[in-house]
């Protein structure tokens, strides 16, 4: 595990970090404390690749394509 702050990592980067955090865990061969620690950094993996996944999912979805199935931009997405 790194000491990367989690807003800085790339999506690759946390769901590598989340799957060793996962994988402590389910051993069971942490200290109650370390397990804390393990789960509170593991939240916060799992909401900055959901906000990621997200992120993705709002770009493809305002592709727009013209007659002949070309992309031709992007429109901003709602909120954005």
């Amino acid at each position: 595990m790194t000491d990367t702050p989690v807003s800085e990592m790339s999506f690759e980067q946390a769901m590598k970090e989340l799957e060793q955090v996962v994988g402590k865990l389910e051993r069971g061969d942490v200290a109650l404390e370390a397990s804390i620690a393990l789960y509170e950094r593991g939240d916060a993996l799992k909401k900055h690749c959901e906000a990621e996944l997200k992120r993705a999912e709002e770009k493809v979805a305002t592709l727009t394509l013209d007659r002949d199935g070309q992309p031709t931009g992007t429109t901003p997405a709602e909120g954005m």
